[in-house]
């Protein structure tokens, strides 16, 4: 195979592989022992950053974009005029090789569409996991992309050799899935999310009995969500995140923004994308369910089903609690601190720690690192200063985002007129 052929390849299966945003700091531990190539603890990949800040590359593309299905939200679907290409398995294997030797990136995010079948499609992904780690005893993080409708023996292989797992649901309901992708069955994507779920639980279990269990996707499973193409509203996306949570210990939720793409009457209309605020709403309102001891349903509801694009989830479910504060710093739980807003875990940890020692006044707030214009009117500390006033929900907003500022303020009328 020529070169100018493998580079057209690259070209085309990158670009398509862009519209995957499951892109994180790894958490895997997978260290070099033998001498191989590479090494994914602390890893993450395609232009991410780890925990300690770092900003970390991968070779990020598809297999192929041949597809068997016409999903009417997807670029690659078949009746889509789009040029096609497909790797050889051996092919990635080599790419991801040599861009590592020259250091351009520190792993590799592989996904497909699927072609002939799902089996067929998944072997040719574990294929090339497989050859990294025993051919080219590659050490470096691996993520593979499970193909809805694969076996259980696929899926089992393939998290021996990848350390993250992820199958995209694609859209929040049954409903949705139903009516742009019809040869979609919803079940299918369920089936490897369950094993590779189980698969973890039985590789913890055997880990504590035999040191030497092979390590089974180490990095967990991940899936991601199209935002926008079949309508659905916050309340709904963020009960479907909060049902694979609970029920799949996944690690993360990916929400991406649709793209209007085609004319499709199912579809929005091209030049009506969705706001970039709804997706950075959506990944707030992710994070404080999974940090900050908040319930779905606390933040959305039958009555409240859709975010605030002006203020953050924690800004609004403060505002409309306002019989839950204010807060005293100083004998306050670590639940209720969580909530305040201004206040984030870090700062929650220090004030918790501080106050073991004395009582905080305003000063050793400001010092700690809470961002006072928000939470001097929720809490109350060693001081009469500052102390919040018998204000409105309406105007503590105000006096907020008169003293705020956002990198989303120029956009924001426009983006309201969009949405909702």
């Amino acid at each position: 195979m020529s070169f100018q052929r493998i580079q057209e390849k690259l070209k085309i299966l990158a670009d398509a592989a862009k519209y995957d945003v499951s892109c994180s700091s790894s958490g895997s531990n997978r260290s070099n022992t033998t001498k191989g190539i590479g090494n994914a603890t602390g890893m993450g990949i395609c232009h991410s950053y780890t925990e300690d800040g770092r900003c970390v590359s991968l070779l990020k593309i598809l297999l192929t974009n041949y597809c068997i299905f016409d999903c009417a939200y997807c670029v690659t679907r078949k009746s889509n005029d789009i040029k096609r290409a497909a790797f050889k398995v051996q092919e990635v294997v080599d790419l991801t090789i040599n861009f590592y030797r020259r250091n351009y990136i520190e792993g590799l995010f592989l996904s497909s569409g699927i072609f002939k079948n799902a089996d067929y499609t998944m072997e040719r992904l574990v294929a090339v996991a497989k050859k990294l780690r025993l051919e080219e005893n590659f050490n470096g993080y691996i993520h593979l992309k499970s193909i809805p409708g694969a076996s259980d023996e696929l899926m089992r292989e393939a998290g021996l050799y990848a350390d993250r797992l992820s199958v995209n649901i694609e859209i929040p309901t049954k409903s949705g899935l139903k009516k742009l992708a019809p040869d979609k069955n919803h079940d299918d994507f369920i089936k490897p999310m369950t094993k590779v779920k189980n698969e973890i639980i039985q590789y913890r279990a055997e880990k504590k009995i035999i040191r030497s269990t092979p390590k089974y996707a180490p990095a967990g499973q991940s899936t991601q969500m199209i935002i926008g193409a079949s309508g659905e509203n916050d309340f709904q996306i963020m009960q479907t995140s909060n049902h694979f949570y609970k029920n799949y210990n996944l690690k993360r939720v990916y929400y991406s923004g649709y793209v209007p793409i085609s004319y499709d009457d199912r579809l929005p209309k091209i030049g009506t994308e969705v706001p970039m605020l709804r997706e950075n709403r959506l990944y707030q309102t992710d994070w404080l369910m999974r940090f900050y001891g908040f319930d779905v349903s606390e933040i959305l509801n039958e009555q409240h089903q859709h975010l605030d694009l002006d203020i953050d989830p924690k800004l609004s479910w403060a505002l409309r609690n306002l019989h839950e504060f204010p807060v005293d710093v100083n004998t306050a739980d670590k639940r209720m601190l969580a909530r305040v807003p201004g206040l984030g875990m870090k700062s929650v940890h220090k004030i918790l720690n501080a106050r073991r020692f004395r009582r905080l006044n305003w000063e050793h707030l400001k010092r700690i690192g809470v961002a006072l214009n928000r939470a001097k009117y929720f809490v109350i500390c060693e001081s009469n200063q500052f102390e919040r006033r018998d204000l409105t929900s309406e105007k503590i907003k105000g006096f907020i985002l008169q003293n705020s500022t956002s990198k989303y303020r120029k956009t924001l009328s426009n983006q309201l007129n969009l949405f909702g």
